[in-house]
């Protein structure tokens, strides 16, 4: 495993970050051995959400159990809307904090994220928030998941005139299948796509990192669809899945995907993931198994490389 330093967090962080959104985790049950057997392939960044029904109770049981709190990055999110209501405020940003810091087992996260953005909310007003927080000793980094660069940037803009802490983590869907939809329908934001060439040249030149979910398009560079199979795409991939990614445009890049996989001897899944590792972008790809042995073959992706004409034939150009 590779790891990199992110400011604000005081341990290296795993190239890879596991990824607990799956059914493993949604309900709470502990899932001991699965995340002892992740840990020990060296994945070290654990990302969950407030928003994940309750992912954080089953890693909170396994880091009771088995003591890996100071060795371990946590990821978790905050302010996600419910039943239609925004929550971009103090109150359920510390709210859920307090219910996360629970079920974890610990009181501090590491990094910290608003699961979405409200744009109706000023942007120095959220950093004051984020900047309480960490001065308190909650929270290591702070960013956002599903925020636009331009929102992004305006927060830091704010934070540079008023010497507060900036945002230093950004959390958007990035991977080689495009987000054509919104898989959820909660104001999702992508860096993927010809149409958002703007923004993955922000991230090129301002490095700020990207903590990539969905990095495998929830399921179609798994290796359980072919580029043949459009039309039964939705036996494999969940709602949300085709809603966001079920499109032809995803399918030739798979077929692209099994093109080169097969020359290189690798899989379709490999190739995927080092296209996101091979574009400029300071990017950590979030992925999600049960199997430990599946990710050990998703951690060699990180070695397997990709020619600017090979990242460019995959991308569709």
């Amino acid at each position: 495993m590779k790891y990199r330093q992110l400011p604000y967090v005081d341990k290296p962080v795993s190239e890879i970050i596991y990824g607990t959104a799956t059914p493993e985790y949604l309900d709470g049950n502990p899932a001991d051995e699965i995340l002892e057997g992740i840990f020990s392939l060296g994945i070290n960044t654990i990302d969950t959400a407030r928003n994940y029904k309750l992912s954080e109770k089953s890693i909170g049981h396994w880091l009771e159990n088995y003591g890996h709190r100071d060795e371990i990055v946590l990821l978790s999110k905050c302010g996600h809307p419910e039943d239609g209501r925004k929550r971009v405020n103090e109150k359920d940003m510390r709210e859920d904090f307090a219910v996360s810091s629970e079920y974890l087992h610990t009181n501090f996260i590491d990094i910290y994220l608003l699961h979405r953005d409200d744009p109706d909310v000023d942007v120095g007003t959220i950093v004051e928030i984020f900047n309480a927080l960490h001065a308190e000793g909650k929270i290591g980094a702070f960013g956002g998941s599903n925020w636009t660069h331009e929102r992004i940037e305006a927060a830091n803009e704010y934070a540079y005139k008023k010497n507060l802490i900036p945002f230093t983590v950004s959390s958007p869907n990035f991977g080689l299948a495009h987000q054509a939809g919104d898989p959820w329908g909660w104001g999702t934001v992508t860096i993927t796509g010809e149409e958002n060439a703007d923004a993955r040249e922000w991230y090129r030149k301002n490095q700020m990192p990207v903590i990539a979910y969905s990095s495998l398009a929830r399921g179609l560079f798994s290796g359980r669809l072919k580029g043949t199979d459009f039309e039964k795409a939705s036996s494999v991939l969940d709602e949300a899945g085709m809603k966001g990614y079920g499109y032809p445009e995803n399918f030739k890049k798979l077929a692209r995907c099994e093109e080169l996989a097969a020359q290189k001897g690798c899989t379709v899944t490999q190739i995927a993931l080092s296209w996101i590792y091979r574009q400029g972008i300071n990017a950590f790809a979030v992925v999600s198994t049960k199997n430990p042995e599946r990710m050990k073959t998703n951690i060699a992706a990180l070695d397997i490389p990709l020619s600017e004409e090979e990242s460019e034939y995959l991308s569709g150009k």
